[in-house]
């Protein structure tokens, strides 16, 4: 069988497909919905399987979005049509099948049984081996800065297929639509399609197997790429070498402000830093990180928002937010930082939930009822002197009376169709 016969057997099609409808999203310049492409694909899967096999399909512009980055720059998506996309997919289907075994052992980005935990452990591994020097690589604009002639003849090494490579070839020329714009696209890979993970892979691991000739350690997540040595003046000339290669030969542009020599301590990679103990080096979130998500937490808890929700969709949300967070800096060192980070998320919690009794007599009754149901112990008295504080929502909703009601195990209680609200130490000490 040839590759694009294997691409579009119907077994890869309907797989892609059922992957497709799996991933949601947004529908591209067609308006076609993922509910519909399964209809779409029953109606008119010869025809356009014959148009490409002949050569003569031409996919549809990407619908070009922006998504905003913590620096408050923002980055360019692409929206390809559901149909494209599951073209696209059945493609990443079959070139990862037999791409996979060619990949090196040091890339671990948008592949199969590999992740980004992976990365972070080979890093300690070098780190704790004693190359303590870090060279951080930035690619600028990496997906949109991809040469497509070269990308295809680094294909061509592989891939024995003309039909193949000419559908590759049109992806990446399919143009975007931007703003009410058409532009063409030149150079650079369809960020936002399911193959432009693959072509990226493939377009890298030229850069990958350089490094490994030169017997250097390293590790590759996407575009994200670190190298370690034992000194600082082979760091300076490595940087200075793979640059180089890099401009010459995959006609990348690397960052001169952002590729630099560092120590472990003032690096990153994949959002974590490096500190050492007295049992070695270990990691944990970077500052940044951590500040994202008491930001992404506040913004959703704002109260005036908050207080007109109902406390489900709000401990659904919130759970949602720091169990993601949890599961993927789990293998850094966070303890002390859920401690801190719980209390305030508690706090921020109770706040609304005063506000939303916001009567006097009704956040007195409630305490009461809780009172005695978690024998709390607290007198009338003290229960009424806090329910009629003048204090602010705030200030009230750190009372003793409050905290001890209100308390973590009260908050963590399921009732009805409302969760318990997530504790983030005990969710992290018991996913370990």
């Amino acid at each position: 069988m040839k590759l694009m016969e294997k691409i579009l057997s119907e077994e890869n099609l309907q797989k892609a497909i059922k992957k497709v409808k799996q991933n949601k999203g947004a529908p591209g310049v067609d308006k076609m919905t993922v509910q519909e492409v399964e209809d779409w694909f029953k109606e008119y899967q010869e025809e356009i399987t014959s148009k490409i096999m002949n050569k003569q399909y031409r996919p549809m512009l990407v619908k070009r979005v922006y998504i905003p980055k913590p620096n408050g720059k923002q980055r360019p998506l692409g929206i390809p049509t559901v149909v494209d996309r599951v073209i696209q997919q059945a493609m990443l289907q079959v070139l990862s099948k037999n791409y996979e075994p060619i990949f090196s052992e040091h890339s671990y980005g948008f592949r199969p049984r590999r992740s980004a935990h992976m990365a972070m452990e080979e890093v300690l591994y070098y780190l704790n081996e004693g190359y303590e020097w870090i060279v951080d690589l930035d690619i600028e604009k990496f997906f949109d800065t991809v040469n497509h002639d070269k990308l295809i003849s680094i294909l061509r090494e592989n891939i024995n297929d003309a039909t193949t490579l000419h559908l590759i070839r049109a992806y990446l020329r399919a143009g975007v639509l931007d703003k009410g714009l058409i532009k063409s696209t030149t150079v650079g890979t369809p960020q936002g399609g399911p193959i432009s993970v693959v072509l990226s892979n493939i377009y890298l691991d030229k850069f990958d197997k350089e490094l490994e000739s030169r017997n250097l350690r390293f590790v590759r997540y996407a575009d994200d790429c670190i190298i370690f040595v034992k000194s600082e003046m082979s760091a300076n000339r490595v940087m200075k070498s793979v640059t180089s290669w890099l401009e010459r030969k995959l006609f990348l542009k690397v960052s001169a402000t952002k590729t630099k020599v560092v120590r472990p301590t003032k690096g990153q990679f994949l959002g974590f830093t490096f500190y050492k103990d007295s049992q070695g080096w270990k990691s944990r979130p970077t500052k940044d990180r951590k500040k994202r998500l008491y930001e992404k937490i506040q913004k959703y808890l704002k109260r005036k928002h908050a207080v007109s929700r109902p406390l489900s969709t709000t401990f659904t949300k919130v759970n949602q937010i720091v169990r993601g967070w949890i599961n993927y800096f789990k293998i850094g060192s966070i303890k002390m930082f859920l401690e801190e980070f719980g209390q305030w998320l508690r706090h921020k919690i109770r706040c609304i939930i005063i506000k939303q009794w916001k009567k006097p007599m009704t956040i007195y009754r409630n305490l009461m009822k809780l009172n005695k149901a978690c024998r709390c112990r607290f007198s009338d008295e003290e229960i009424y002197k806090c329910a009629n504080s003048r204090l602010g929502w705030y200030r009230r909703s750190g009372l003793i009376v409050v905290n001890y009601i209100l308390s973590p195990t009260v908050l963590g209680i399921r009732k009805g169709d409302r969760p318990g609200l997530v504790h983030p130490l005990d969710y992290y000490l018991k996913s370990l």
